[in-house]
């Protein structure tokens, strides 16, 4: 669970990457985020509906229109800061044009400080290459993914209806192998198979997965970075005589033929500034942890892809209907699909390229509580922080007093009770505690509004 977005430094733009995160020389300043600090919701989205569809991950808005939200960079900027707290956000019958998701796509990035190196993806499995159009008048654009389950069942086994697998196997981040990975991806899926179910997505949240993990093991991931390797292109260009795209895919680091990149097993996400899992699932299957043996590798990307794909509490299932919309933040998140019908189901899906990744240690973890009893700790804010002198500088740089300390010892973390400045910074919306907590509390991951 992450604390709230709060106005601190972190990953500054002149922060000189670790060589170990693979930063090419001379690249890092134009090719890190610009951002000095994260950024804090105003609340221009608040005129609009919505709901949160677990505790964890996820958000919905069932009526906005995002053709009106693209009028206004506040409100685009306030979704982008919406989308990489709650993870994946969800839009109704959107219809939404290819160049509108486009516009969209690059804006989010753009408006949330990613660098000006950075634009949209463009697949290595090149659609205008292979005839793919992107809309109904038959145009050929690379900087839309078609996604698309006949598509997948000709180039990729593992899609075939009959194939023996395990669904776990499918969870990912999309394009991890690139020097400079996505930060934001769109996805509308326009065709449903027709009368059957099925064909759902699901997604789950590195910084749950990484908050689940136990503080010697938080902080042997932190010194790891792990290689991300994606072969299959290659194999598919020789096998069909494709001809795929090597140079310029989105930014100019993301050129030629090997597709493996060298990125941190914890990330820093610099809007939230949280701390996220990111070196698991598809993304390094074919990859490997560096700096330690074999079968330590292996066991690491085991227990890494376990815990996103055996916590069904830190995930969210979404259920398409035609013209719906999901925008996740790639840093933060990983999904797979749900290959259980047999028709076709179709959409296009925009990658925004973000910036290098980089694990900044003064990222911020806490579990997050917010108070609605009526005893005197009314509007205080609850923190079980596992480390006490770092969180307390944190909050303290922000202007919150400790009200309580108690120390938990079956957990070793504190329970701390700040309150703060007045005004407060922002109000806080609350959901609803699970069963096993204790009465008249809420539990608040991520506030927003």
């Amino acid at each position: 669970m992450a604390p709230p977005s709060a106005d601190v430094d972190t990953a500054p733009v002149s922060q000189q990457l670790p060589s170990k995160l693979g930063v090419v020389s001379g690249t890092a300043e134009t090719h890190v985020s610009t951002l000095t600090k994260p950024l804090v919701y105003s609340g221009s989205l608040d005129e609009y509906k919505s709901f949160d569809v677990t505790p964890v991950i996820g958000r919905e808005y069932p009526e906005a229109r995002l053709v009106d939200i693209l009028k206004d960079d506040a409100k685009i900027k306030d979704l982008a800061i919406q989308v990489s707290q709650r993870g994946v956000v969800f839009f109704r019958n959107q219809g939404l044009s290819v160049d509108d998701q486009k516009t969209l796509g690059q804006k989010l990035g753009e408006l949330s400080g990613k660098p000006e190196t950075s634009k949209l993806h463009r697949h290595a499995l090149s659609n205008s290459k292979r005839g793919i159009a992107v809309d109904e008048n038959g145009r050929l654009d690379d900087e839309i993914s078609v996604i698309s389950s006949e598509q997948n069942r000709k180039y990729y086994k593992r899609f075939t209806n009959n194939s023996k697998r395990i669904s776990s196997e499918g969870w990912h981040a999309d394009i991890t192998f690139e020097q400079v990975p996505s930060d934001y991806a769109i996805l509308q899926i326009d065709t449903l198979p027709e009368d059957t179910a099925g064909g759902d997505t699901l997604w789950a949240s590195g910084y749950e997965a990484y908050d689940r993990l136990s503080p010697a093991i938080q902080k042997l991931a932190e010194s790891l970075t792990a290689t991300h390797y994606q072969p299959n292109f290659v194999n598919i260009s020789k096998e069909h005589s494709l001809e795929l795209i090597n140079e310029d895919r989105g930014s100019p680091e993301n050129t030629g033929l090997d597709f493996k990149a060298v990125h941190p097993v914890i990330r820093t996400n610099p809007v939230t500034g949280w701390k996220s899992l990111f070196a698991a699932g598809g993304q390094v299957a074919a990859g490997y942890i560096n700096d330690v043996t074999e079968r330590e590798s292996e066991i690491l990307k085991s227990y890494f892809l376990e815990l996103i794909a055996s916590n069904h509490d830190l995930q969210v299932r979404f259920k398409w209907n035609k013209n719906d919309v999901a925008i996740w933040d790639n840093r933060s998140v990983f999904h797979t699909a749900t290959n259980d019908y047999d028709g076709k189901r179709q959409g296009n899906r925009v990658v925004s390229i973000g910036e290098k990744p980089y694990y900044d240690p003064n990222s911020a973890d806490a579990y997050i509580t917010c108070t609605t009893s009526t005893m005197p700790y009314l509007a205080h804010i609850s923190l079980v922080v596992r480390d006490y002198d770092e969180a307390i500088a944190f909050y303290s740089r922000l202007g919150f007093t400790v009200v309580e300390d108690t120390f938990i010892p079956e957990q070793q973390k504190r329970w701390v009770i700040i309150q703060p400045p007045l005004p407060p910074p922002q109000p806080i919306r609350t959901l609803p505690v699970p069963a096993t907590e204790t009465p008249n509390e809420t539990v608040q991951k991520v506030p927003t509004s």
